[in-house]
């Protein structure tokens, strides 16, 4: 009787011990940034340094470095390629900056920039920066294809929470908990859209369904925490 209460002790003890596992992964989440370090991740095709991309206070920002002759950051990419998923992010903008969430990408030697085939969520100082004054170019849009139905981002200096969900050529974008642009990629419509955007000559856009996940360096200061993907 008592070994048979020793073995029931020492399974509720096994039962109760803490474990390691991030709680994300539990839910089916990856976590793309460590806190820590930029593990993950590199410069889109490796021209430039990347010494812009720095983590401070647990945070990834573009701190925008110059130097003579010296390109110090560019794209941050990510190492692997994904395909149907659920991306979640969260970001705050500089004063009159500017960056953006490119998907999709394919890195390769025949597109030298990720734009030329990757769809970009914007991020944006929607009150001071230029391009809040043309359609379709305004946080949370689309870029230059669909603009937000709803504007609800928060002032400069706050966290926006954005999520990106691309599942069989189905693009949702999400921006502080509402759907603010949904679309099929490839049907007659998205062709219209395309014909009569900036990517009408870029033949490599929008067509890669596996790709990489881009922070764009577009040279002001951004930054991004919480950066979190789930396979659908």
């Amino acid at each position: 009787m008592k070994l048979l209460s020793t073995i029931a002790l020492l399974f509720l003890f096994i039962a109760a011990a803490p474990t390691n596992e991030d709680p994300l992964t539990k839910k089916g989440w990856k976590s793309l940034f460590d806190g820590k370090s930029t593990k993950g991740w590199h410069i889109y095709r490796g021209e430039a340094t990347g010494e812009s991309w720095q983590v401070e206070d647990a945070l990834l920002v573009f701190n925008p470095i110059k130097k003579p002759g010296v390109k110090t950051g560019g794209d941050l990419t990510t190492d692997e390629e994904y395909e149907n998923y659920h991306l979640s992010l969260e970001w705050k903008i500089s004063e009159g900056g500017n960056s953006g969430i490119i998907f999709g990408v394919k890195e390769d030697s025949m597109y030298k920039k990720s734009y030329l085939t990757g769809m970009e969520m914007q991020v944006l100082d929607n009150n001071k920066h230029p391009d809040a004054k043309i359609i379709k170019h305004r946080a949370g849009d689309l870029y230059d294809l669909i603009s937000s139905t709803k504007e609800n981002l928060k002032p400069v200096g706050e966290w926006n929470q954005a999520e990106v969900i691309y599942n069989n050529n189905t693009i949702q974008l999400i921006l502080n908990g509402e759907t603010v642009v949904s679309t099929t990629v490839g049907d007659d419509n998205w062709n219209k859209l395309v014909a009569g955007s900036k990517f009408k000559t870029m033949k490599g856009f929008g067509t890669f369904r596996k790709g990489r996940i881009v922070l764009q360096d577009h040279g002001d200061k951004v930054w991004y925490r919480n950066i979190k993907l789930k396979q659908l």
